[in-house]
């Protein structure tokens, strides 16, 4: 796996460095983000848990794959500005699964037969 950075930018605003780069996998499948992550935080001489990756495309019929990065200046910087799901998808932080409500836990009474009415005598 061999990453080329492509553009690098500073964003002093949010505190980080926007990086676009390129990795060729001639050999291999796309790689997983969690290993990119770890090719950057060395290319960039930042630690692991301040470079999240935003997005990775492969492009069909190349080994070749393009993406982009944020660098912040800080752990807790890159965990307040990201997005829920991209921290998510970068393992920094765990999915929630939803509660079932409790009243959805109990099952519902079946309804009652409605009382039946005295039979009226029959007319011969």
């Amino acid at each position: 796996m061999e990453i080329r950075i492509l553009e690098q930018k500073a964003n002093p605003l949010l505190k980080r460095q926007e990086v676009r780069f390129e990795i060729a996998h001639a050999t291999a499948a796309t790689p997983k983000r969690d290993d990119v992550r770890g090719e950057l935080s060395k290319m960039l001489k930042a630690s692991k848990d301040r470079v999240i990756i935003e997005r990775m495309r492969a492009r069909f019929g190349t080994a070749t794959t393009q993406g982009t990065a944020n660098v912040y200046d800080n752990s807790e910087a890159a965990k307040s500005i990201s997005r829920e799901h991209i921290l998510i998808r970068n393992g920094l932080k765990e999915k929630e699964s939803p509660a079932a409500p409790a009243a959805a836990s109990e099952a519902p009474a079946a309804p009652e037969k409605p009382a039946e009415s005295p039979a009226a005598p029959k007319k011969e």
